[in-house]
């Protein structure tokens, strides 16, 4: 399977997390939400994996842009259906590597997660 990261090409943690990839030699593919989006079975994995609440970014713009009717209420069928619709709701980065996924970007969490692929 390999190692995907998946995000957007303009978030910051994004560009870290790439630069990370790529100065430790892990060779990896990038899927960009914007030009790609996200398929709801993939989505729903990783919210089974990681739980809903941890995927939806509730901190960035997009979210707090969202009408206050929008964020009420949530719960995952509707988080989901939203991050479907605006990918840039999905916390970033989605390291997946071999099927285990890692959510976010730290260096030590990466080390270890991409161990067998440098």
């Amino acid at each position: 399977m390999g190692v995907t990261i998946y995000g957007i090409p303009n978030c910051d943690t994004m560009s870290k997390a790439r630069a990370w990839l790529q100065a430790q030699g892990v060779a990896h593919e990038f899927h960009n939400y914007k030009a790609s989006g996200i398929d709801a079975g993939r989505l729903q994995a990783w919210c089974r994996t990681l739980g809903w609440e941890q995927v939806l970014n509730r901190a960035g713009t997009t979210f707090r842009k969202l009408p206050q009717a929008d964020r009420d209420g949530l719960n995952e069928a509707r988080a989901i259906a939203l991050m479907q619709a605006q990918p840039s709701l999905i916390k970033r980065p989605v390291l997946d590597v071999d099927g285990q996924l890692t959510l976010g970007f730290r260096p030590e969490t990466y080390a270890a997660a991409c161990a067998t692929f440098r």
